[in-house]
């Protein structure tokens, strides 16, 4: 859904799986005319897979009308995710919880062994949409795993670090 979503209106497919949700899905409802407007029921509307273009073009202008918002109000979606992620990882070192660990291995072991039995012509692809739904899955989740442990922007601190200690040039 999400994937779907981010195609046609990237801001509010980031939103809606997010801490500002349920914001997006009422920007979404609005749109769309709908009376429930939590995050489910938004979600279940969007893959049903009968949306019209009509209602596609409705969901583009929710997302401009979510991008106004968030500059009125002075919403940075990348540092509420930021936030978002900061305070998992300070849950995590309060609770002293192995299981993201865990969680992060076993989506890491599954994902490269798919990816090998898929490459070593063990799983057999051209049979199975599971397969790649597993795999995208698999490859996705992977990816916001690495995220939490190592954030995003990673590469970026370090060129600050190194622009910083660095001499201007003449």
């Amino acid at each position: 859904m999400a994937d779907f979503l981010k195609t046609i209106a990237p801001m509010l497919g980031t939103a809606l799986g997010g801490p500002l949700g349920g914001a997006a899905a009422t920007f979404i409802a609005n749109r769309l005319g709908m009376d429930d407007q939590t995050v489910e029921a938004v979600s279940k509307a969007i893959t049903g897979g009968k949306m019209t273009p009509d209602q596609i073009s409705q969901i583009k202008l929710a997302e401009l009308e979510f991008e106004k918002f968030c500059k009125t109000n002075a919403i940075d979606l990348e540092k509420v995710h930021a936030g978002d992620r900061a305070s998992a990882r300070d849950m995590l070192r309060a609770t002293g919880s192995y299981v993201p660990a865990i969680l992060t291995f076993g989506i890491t072991i599954g994902y490269f062994v798919v990816l090998l039995g898929m490459m070593l012509k063990q799983f057999t692809v051209a049979d199975s949409q599971v397969m790649l739904m597993m795999l995208g899955q698999l490859g996705t989740a992977w990816g916001v795993t690495i995220a939490f442990w190592f954030g995003t922007t990673r590469n970026s601190q370090e060129k600050t670090n190194l622009l910083a200690n660095s001499s201007p040039a003449k």
